[in-house]
């Protein structure tokens, strides 16, 4: 079918959609809008928002899109489709007032068939209602047509939406064999005699890997299966470390008139997994360096842009992960784009519920109306990514505690297997949620806490009457007992976890690290995959990962800090609490790299115990929060940054973690040793100091049988404080659909980073660009990310911009009293 991007020339009709607004014509002018468009992240978050912290105080509401467009007289008896790739979180979609389809799922992608709604020859509307009923979703959603939208055209035979699909029969370098599939349909009354010409090209250099061509003949109102097993010779294989990628072409001929014609692009590699060997891509074993993300892009809120996605998933591959779980939806076709680009696996994510609900007006009122349809269609979507490798029936599932989700969960599985016998299955399951629906976690915790000599009624506050505080000090000590050994190995856990986790091809644990492996013993053929886990019990379960062959890797909460959740991960110093929906917590604030992009600490103390950093790093407390009693939960690391610029502490003590894979390091201060540690994976890869601080040059070195192997080194800055900003692409696309994402940072003349300072920073965009968002990684901001004035948090703030459909040079400045202004140029072509 012919594609043609359907994003421009919409309206947001802000007259609402009720009977009175829609017979008055409304209360207000409609606003121009380009497609994506998160609705929800240009709402002021304010305290009473129904979902509360979930989505960070972000209202919902129903939102109408309405766009008016010509359609060609010569388009008269094709079939002409809108296809959604998503929109939050019911959607109806009427043409010139007609209805025409409805989408009950915000994750799922969906199609309108509106050819026989349509005026030819004339203008016609299209009119989109997106219903966001919160609360409904436990993180921030977004709403409204938060992805893009496309209109398809088919001739008299065509080949069908999703018509090819692309496998892997035999990947040897040498000679590999894939089968290309497609679904050909003839619309007419009439016999016609065709042409199939399928052409493999190598992405990267462009050379035509190989071809064949199929004649065959395609009956009235029939659809016909072409399967064409292909030899690529010299083939270049899809893996982490190497994603190359080919573009498969078929084009469909009537004698020398071309028909139709679609092109996927796709990688050669296979999937092997059992229980003994784990994991294998093309015959080698990987182990998976996971990390659980939520689908927002920050700054600018649920809006789908295959930059941002890029964005995302580059700074995720250069952080050290290999694999992407997304949760707990279905992933993006630009992210999955992006992870077939940089080499990152993906385990697909079917719903956070069955029929059992979270918030009252959530997916479990559709569920089982919807997943298996929503199965299909996430087949469809991730079919020939080479980046997929594993779909998940669903995230902490209520109805596991009973035996009739076990029933569901073998249903859904084998959905998935029916769909597409590639790839393998998992489930994401929580035991204490399994346990505690099943009627056992009393008795769990019981026995653990008699075994400690502790009385059961702390669970209450002590005196049996639960306070807010007492109960979120409950909440956290229930989730810091699911990481414990005896709570995961316990009998009862075993037989209430048993028939939700046999159900699919790999048993996926939530926070349960201690039962990976004696799993092992208990179910051999079965392999394992922590499907979240804590961020800080990085050193111990990796090695659990590393000796077991059935462990197949880990998916920590979280590598990309995120709106909504919020507050389950800020640092608390006045006694608040986390959990306890605090306005104006906006983030979750647990991220590996904060919502701009800044790496924290931990991040590259993962790198390192995955074995992919030699250098040491250096992580400081922050020295305004040094010795204060923070809050803390089982998702939090440390309060730290990588900075030696404190001004006005000076003489005040710190704690300095030195991070490093070797067994000895030492810390220089100024050129004075401060002495030497051990190291390595006997010490969890830290080195913990108590230091002074003095201005000057903070050295921590590494050493491997007393031989220095590597240093880093902090610097305090200077005084004089400018902006310094960068772009991470300077070159754009002038289609109205990219972006370019421009961060300032805080410096000295010399260029080093002043985390310290702030700034408040007013961005400006000339030229065929505009402001998509702006904003910086703090947690509990006041402002909006429409606003072009931010204050720095650690020495940064970041613009994503966005270009227009003119071609040109956008100047995007920034400026800040006291300093000169930043500029920097972007071309749109």
């Amino acid at each position: 079918m012919q594609k043609i991007s359907f994003n421009n020339g919409w309206e947001l009709d802000q007259g609402g959609n009720s009977l009175m607004a829609r017979l008055s014509g409304g209360a207000a002018p409609n606003k121009p809008v380009q497609l994506p468009h998160d609705a929800m992240i240009h709402e002021t978050p304010v305290p009473e928002a129904d979902s509360g912290a979930q989505t960070g105080f972000y209202p919902g509401g129903e939102y109408t899109y309405i766009k008016n467009f010509a359609v060609p007289a010569e388009w008269a008896g094709k079939e002409i489709v809108l296809a959604f790739g998503g929109v939050y979180q019911t959607a109806r979609v009427y043409i010139n007032g007609d209805f025409a389809a409805v989408n009950l799922y915000g994750y799922g992608g969906f199609t309108a068939r509106i050819d026989k709604y349509l005026n030819f020859g004339a203008d016609n509307e299209v009119r989109v209602i997106a219903n966001n009923p919160t609360p409904n979703s436990r993180w921030y959603s977004g709403s409204g047509i938060y992805r893009g939208v496309d209109l398809l055209i088919g001739g008299d035979v065509m080949i069908e939406k999703d018509g090819v699909r692309v496998t892997t029969k035999e990947a040897d370098p040498a000679l590999s064999i894939v089968e290309v599939e497609t679904r050909v349909r003839n619309r007419t009354h009439g016999l016609h005699a065709m042409t199939l010409r399928t052409t493999i090209t190598d992405v990267q250099t462009g050379a035509k890997a190989a071809e064949d061509t199929v004649v065959f003949s395609i009956y009235a109102e029939e659809t016909e299966v072409l399967r064409q097993n292909i030899a690529v010779p010299d083939a270049k294989l899809w893996d982490c470390e190497h994603p190359n990628l080919y573009d498969v072409k078929v084009e469909l001929c009537e004698g020398e008139e071309k028909a139709d014609e679609a092109c996927v692009r796709t990688g050669i590699r296979v999937l092997a997994l059992d229980g003994v060997r784990g994991l294998r891509l093309n015959g080698v074993p990987v182990k998976q360096r996971g990390t659980c993300i939520h689908h927002d892009n920050g700054i600018i809120g649920a809006a789908t842009f295959a930059a941002a996605e890029e964005k995302r998933a580059r700074e995720m591959k250069e952080a050290g992960f290999n694999a992407i779980r997304s949760a707990h939806h279905p992933m993006s076709e630009e992210m999955l784009s992006a992870c077939d680009k940089y080499g990152l696996l993906v385990m697909d994510e079917l719903s956070d519920m069955w029929y059992e609900q979270k918030n009252r007006n959530d997916f479990s009122t559709y569920f089982d109306q919807c997943w298996e349809e929503e199965a299909e269609k996430i087949v469809a979507k991730d079919y020939n990514h080479p980046c997929v490798i594993l779909y998940s029936s669903g995230n902490e599932i209520l109805d596991l505690g009973r035996k009739t989700g076990g029933r569901l969960n073998r249903r859904i599985c084998n959905k998935f297997h029916e769909l597409d016998n590639t790839r393998f299955t998992t489930t994401a399951v929580n035991g204490l949620i399994a346990a505690s629906v099943g009627g056992v976690m009393p008795m769990i915790i019981g026995d653990i806490l008699q075994q400690r000599g502790i009385d059961p009624s702390v669970l209450m506050g002590g005196g049996g009457t639960e306070t807010a505080e007492s109960g979120v000090g409950a909440a956290n000590m229930l989730m810091g007992l699911m990481n414990d050994d005896d709570f995961c190995a316990h009998p009862l856990m075993t037989k209430a976890l048993e028939e939700a986790a046999q159900a699919s091809d790999i048993a996926g644990f939530n926070y349960l690290t201690g039962r990976h492996v004696m799993e092992g013993k208990l179910h051999p053929n079965k392999p394992i995959l922590g499907t979240e886990t804590y961020p800080d019990d990085i050193v111990r379960l990796w090695r659990i990962v590393e000796e077991n062959a059935h462990v197949l890797g880990d998916y920590t909460w979280t590598g990309y800090d995120y709106l909504g959740e919020a507050g389950c991960g800020i640092f608390y110093y006045d006694g608040t609490v986390n959990f306890s929906s605090h306005f104006p917590d906006r983030l979750a604030y647990i991220g590996d790299i904060n919502l701009i992009g800044y790496r924290r600490p931990i991040s590259y103390l993962r790198e390192i115990v995955f074995g992919l950093r030699k250098e040491p790093y250096i992580g400081v407390i922050r020295m305004d929060r040094y010795g204060q009693q923070g809050s803390k939960t089982a998702w939090m690391f440390k309060d730290n940054v990588s900075s030696w610029t404190w001004n006005g502490f000076e003489g005040k003590q710190t704690e300095v973690d030195i991070y490093s894979p070797d067994e000895e390091v030492e810390l220089f201060l100024n050129g004075k040793s401060l002495g030497r540690k051990a190291c390595g994976r006997a010490s969890g890869f830290t080195a913990t100091y108590e230091v002074t601080y003095e201005p000057g040059e903070l050295i921590a070195v590494g050493y491997h049988d007393g031989a220095e192997t590597g240093r880093y080194v902090l610097k305090t800055a200077g005084e004089e404080v400018i902006l310094s900003a960068a772009a991470d692409r300077t070159e754009i696309a002038a289609d109205s659909q990219d972006l370019a994402f421009v961060t300032v940072r805080l410096t000295d003349a010399a260029g080093t980073e002043n985390l310290w300072a702030k700034k408040k920073v007013k961005v400006t965009v000339e030229g065929p660009g505009v402001l998509q968002g702006y904003g910086s990684g703090e947690p509990q901001p006041t402002g909006s990310y429409d606003d072009t004035e931010w204050e720095t948090y650690d020495g940064e703030v970041m613009a994503a911009i966005r270009s227009t459909e003119e071609p040109g040079t956008i100047t995007v400045r920034f400026a800040a009293e006291g300093c000169e202004d930043a500029v920097v140029e972007i071309t749109a072509q």
